[in-house]
């Protein structure tokens, strides 16, 4: 007997307020065999709160290879499966991949069902440019890691986003401020959709500030979005990126005075801004 495959739906769930979830959401979760979720306790909340009765199975990062084959073969049968993670869209720094490839591999149909993404969230209330942006997931673990990651991201004209935790944003900032300049325009968002939502729009050096001074400000989620570095000046009137970056790499190694004047002979940057970039950084530290 040749079965007919089931469907695989990818569906977003709330990233805070429970109403969050879409229609279309709330009758998929109703209506498939099987709900595959990152955290079973998690997602359960969800359910009971509106009501649905399906089946749960675990599948997270330490058992999705495993698990993957296992699903795929009910869909095989004809058993229609839900994937949904903790919050927000699957997928997105969120388990699931293996299972999404694998069934697009075998002809399964997948579809997505949208609906909350802290991402698109934060992106759509920042007031940053948005018509170009990259999506960096959570940063590296070690501060080498992730200032390698911001020398690479120092010139990059386009707005860029990073999710990170309770327990590495001041340590995230703290590094992202020995790299870029001081006047850098981001945006912290924590929290969102919850009771204890913030969203703050500032300069990386008041960012840094106000992290380490207000401990509610390392608490929570976080999603924070960098703007892209400023362009050059063709007058001549502003430094670029080159020039921090320059500026920046030689402050490390040598006394202000002499990484002013060797930046001013290597770039060809006009002394008088070098000399205030400098003063700049060093209050940043």
């Amino acid at each position: 007997m040749v079965h007919q495959n089931g469907k695989l739906y990818v569906v977003a769930t709330p990233i805070g307020n429970l109403a969050d979830i879409s229609i279309r959401g709330l009758e998929t979760l109703k209506q498939v065999d099987l709900i595959a979720a990152e955290d079973t306790r998690h997602v359960r909340v969800l359910l009971q709160h509106y009501g649905i009765g399906n089946k749960v199975v675990s599948f997270h990062d330490h058992n999705e290879d495993r698990q993957a084959e296992n699903l795929l073969e009910k869909l095989k049968t004809g058993v229609s499966i839900a994937l949904v993670s903790d919050a927000g869209t699957p997928l997105l720094s969120d388990p699931g991949l293996p299972l999404v490839r694998k069934a697009k591999d075998a002809g399964i149909t997948v579809t997505p069902v949208p609906g909350a993404c802290a991402l698109i969230a934060a992106l759509s209330a920042a007031g940053l440019p948005v018509n170009a942006f990259s999506y960096e997931g959570f940063l590296p673990r070690t501060a080498s890691a992730r200032k390698a990651f911001f020398n690479e991201k120092l010139t990059s004209p386009t707005t860029w986003v990073f999710y990170e935790s309770s327990h590495r944003i001041l340590d995230a900032l703290e590094d992202m401020a020995s790299v870029l300049e001081p006047d850098r325009l981001i945006v912290i968002a924590r929290e969102l959709t919850k009771l204890h939502e913030t969203i703050i729009k500032t300069v990386l050096s008041d960012a840094v500030a106000l992290v380490a001074q207000d401990s509610n400000m390392r608490k929570g989620e976080f999603v924070v979005i960098v703007a892209g570095a400023a362009q050059a000046d063709k007058s001549g009137q502003a430094l670029s990126p080159e020039h921090i970056r320059v500026l920046s790499a030689l402050m490390r190694r040598c006394s202000t005075k002499t990484a002013v004047d060797l930046a001013v002979e290597i770039t060809g940057g006009r002394k008088k801004l070098l000399y205030k970039a400098a003063l700049e950084l060093e209050n940043a530290k």
